[in-house]
């Protein structure tokens, strides 16, 4: 067992020093980045919004969509009911939207009511670009001037802040917000700042007709939006961040509803992880390209939850080795180094999510959060169809 202990340490260390060290780069460089210059507000964008059975509050989202500072001919909101059974195409008609009812019972999931969308967009030939937004959403009313000041500046694709909008609703909503603000925010500035892709994250984004021209989108998978980001990183295209405009959504409260989102989601980016991490990696070397490099970083840095998992398994490691005298000091500092590492990432996180002192109370909490995740995590779920995530009523 002795003999062990060091073979265990530098399996888990090695890990744990990479993946603590590269968030630890990321928030050094979140510094809040320069205001955008005004645009010329000539660009028109198609809002495209993907909805399957979302008749109590596709209504909601039309009308934030609606309130957009923006010229009222320069934009249009297009709602795809993608194989609803409910009144959702009714609704969202009656709310001012151009509808597009989709049914297709072979060919479930957001990515291909994306992909329908996308292509009446362009075939329409009216827009420049468009914007997803999910049915669930409110977006800032600076949205298109953020991703139109982008595009002005040279950039192809653009990704708004994606936030959580019910973030003091309870303890979980509290820590999901922190952890959505490390991943989202503090993640996204570093990358803008080093000129790399901040990637997709599902909502509040936007591509030009252009690049979709250029690098079409067929992104099926659980985790649609970051396939489609790797693509464009592939491509030799990256996602500018637009930290000035948000478009937040509503973080489930009841443990059974968010054990499935989060399954899905989890499922979703560990099937990137084993069919793009190399070919990311190949392409970084071949192209000598940091963006591809960072992308396949990306995949590589697990959830937090198993970072944080790792982390305490070498601190424990290095202490009870330290303590036979069967490994050097040096195991105790590294854990010590990535524990710092942490703290300050995710404290980061708590900084700039806004959520205060009561937030500092619910990251006390946070170990019963990381069984909960990890025992999430262990469960496997099949691809391919849209589920819908259960909304709840506040």
């Amino acid at each position: 067992m002795n003999n062990l202990v060091p073979i265990l340490l530098v399996i888990l260390a090695i890990p744990a020093t990479l993946s603590c060290g590269y968030l630890m780069l990321l928030t050094l460089l979140s510094a809040k980045p320069r205001p955008q210059l005004p645009t010329s507000k000539v660009l028109r964008f198609d809002l495209i919004v993907p909805a399957h059975n979302e008749a109590p509050i596709i209504a909601r989202a039309i009308a934030s969509l609606q309130r957009i500072d923006w010229p009222d001919d320069r934009f249009r909101i297009l709602v795809v009911a993608d194989n609803c059974t409910d009144a959702t195409a009714d609704i969202a008609s009656a709310s001012g939207a151009e509808v597009l009812v989709r049914n297709d019972p072979t060919s479930r999931g957001k990515g291909y009511a994306l992909q329908y969308a996308f292509n009446v967009s362009r075939a329409r030939q009216w827009a420049d670009a468009v914007v997803v937004v999910d049915a669930d959403s409110d977006v800032s009313s600076n949205i298109l001037e953020a991703c139109a000041a982008r595009i002005e500046s040279g950039a192809q694709a653009v990704q708004a802040h994606y936030g959580v909008r019910n973030s003091m609703l309870s303890w979980r909503t509290r820590l999901l917000t922190i952890a959505t603000t490390s991943f989202m925010m503090v993640r996204s500035r570093a990358r803008e700042k080093l000129r790399l892709s901040c990637g997709i994250r599902g909502n509040g984004w936007c591509v030009t007709h252009r690049l979709l021209a250029l690098v079409p989108y067929r992104a099926f998978s659980l985790a649609e939006d970051v396939e489609y980001g790797i693509a464009l990183g592939l491509a030799g295209y990256r996602v500018a961040y637009a930290d000035e405009a948000h478009a937040y959504s509503d973080m489930v409260t009841s443990e059974h509803i968010a054990r499935t989102q989060r399954q899905r989601w989890e499922n979703g980016r560990f099937q990137l992880v084993r069919s793009k991490t190399l070919p990311l990696l190949a392409a970084a070397m071949r192209l000598r390209s940091a963006q591809c490099l960072d992308l396949g970083l990306d995949l590589l840095v697990l959830p937090l939850s198993y970072v944080v998992l790792n982390v305490l398994a070498v601190a424990i490691l290095s202490v009870l080795g330290y303590w036979q005298q069967t490994t050097s000091v040096a195991f105790v500092w590294v854990a010590i180094t990535c524990c710092t590492f942490l703290v300050l990432y995710v404290g980061r996180g708590w900084q700039l999510s806004g959520i205060g002192v009561q937030g500092l109370l619910d990251l006390s909490g946070a170990p019963w959060f990381l069984i909960w995740k990890l025992c999430l995590n262990l469960r496997r779920r099949a691809a391919g169809e849209w589920v819908r995530t259960q909304r709840e009523e506040h």
